[in-house]
C-alpha cells in the first residue's frame, strides 16, 4: 500500500514540541522504517516546531508562510538523516529552492516504489495553504491510496476530548459528515481534495503509529473518513 503520513512539526520537538528533540527524531525513524518495510511511505511535516506562519505576530503574512516552509525544509532533512542513519532509504525533496532535493512528482513516485521514504517539504509552496493542504495534494499526486494524519488524540471526536471528558469518538465518518458538523480533522481545502478524489483518510494518535498495520485495520485504533 502507497501512503501519505501527515506528521506535525510538533512532534518532531520532543515533550517541548519545540525546535528538534534528537531522542524524539531516532524513534519516530525507527518506527518509520519499520512501516517502510511493509508499505510505501511518504510523508508531509508540518513546521510549527520552529514557525508557524499563520500564528505569528508582526510579520507579513505571506512572508510569515514563506518562513514556515522552510521551517518544514529543516524538519524534512534531519528527519531524513535520522532515517538513512538507522539504515531506512529516504530522500528530503522541496517544493521550494533549498538544499533538499527538488520535489519532482515522477521522480518521487519512482522512489516509492522503491521502498525509499519520500519526505516532502515545503508546503504546497503557496502562502496561505496549510500543510493539511500540502499533505492531500501530494498524496493525489503520487497516487496514494490512503492518506494517514498521526495527531495527539486517537481518532476524530465531536470535541476536544482533553477539555471534555464527554466528548464522541467516530470511528467512522464521511467527509460530507465532517464538513456538515465542522469537526476540523484537517482544513476546508484538504477535506475537500479528498472527498472530491475519492482519497480515504484515516486519522491516529502519534503513539499508535508503532503498530501501523492495527492503524489501517481496526476502527478503535483510527478513524476512517471516507465517501
Amino acid at each position: 500500500m502507497r501512503v501519505l503520513l501527515k506528521l506535525s512539526g510538533e512532534v518532531l520537538g520532543g515533550p517541548q514540541g519545540m525546535g528538534l528533540d534528537a531522542e524524539t527524531l531516532s524513534r519516530f525513524a525507527g518506527i518509520l522504517g519499520k512501516i517502510a518495510k511493509d508499505h510505501e511511505l511518504a510523508i508531509v511535516t508540518g513546521g510549527g516546531n520552529i514557525m508557524r506562519g499563520k500564528a505569528t505576530k508582526g510579520l507579513d503574512r505571506a512572508k510569515a508562510d514563506q518562513i514556515g516552509m522552510m521551517a518544514t525544509v529543516v524538519n524534512c532533512m534531519t528527519l531524513e538523516q535520522h532515517l538513512i542513519a538507522q539504515g531506512t532509504p529516504a530522500c528530503a525533496m522541496s517544493s521550494v529552492k533549498s538544499l533538499a532535493c527538488r520535489y519532482d512528482i515522477i521522480e518521487a513516485r519512482a522512489l516509492l516504489a522503491k521502498h525509499t521514504v519520500v519526505l516532502i517539504a515545503g508546503g504546497t509552496s503557496n502562502p496561505y495553504f496549510t500543510t493539511d493542504s500540502a499533505a492531500a495534494l501530494r498524496a493525489l499526486e503520487l497516487k496514494c491510496d490512503l492518506l494517514v494524519k498521526a495527531t495527539k488524540v486517537d481518532g476524530v471526536y465531536d470535541a476536544d476530548p482533553a477539555k471534555n471528558p464527554d466528548a464522541k469518538r467516530y470511528e467512522t465518518l464521511s467527509f460530507d459528515e465532517v464538513l456538515a458538523k465542522n469537526l476540523g480533522v484537517m482544513d476546508l481545502t484538504a477535506m475537500i481534495l479528498c472527498k472530491e478524489n475519492g482519497l480515504q483518510l484515516r486519522v491516529c494518535a502519534v503513539d499508535s503509529l508503532e503498530d501501523f498495520n492495527a492503524v489501517l485495520s481496526d476502527n478503535k485504533r483510527s478513524t476512517l473518513v471516507r465517501l
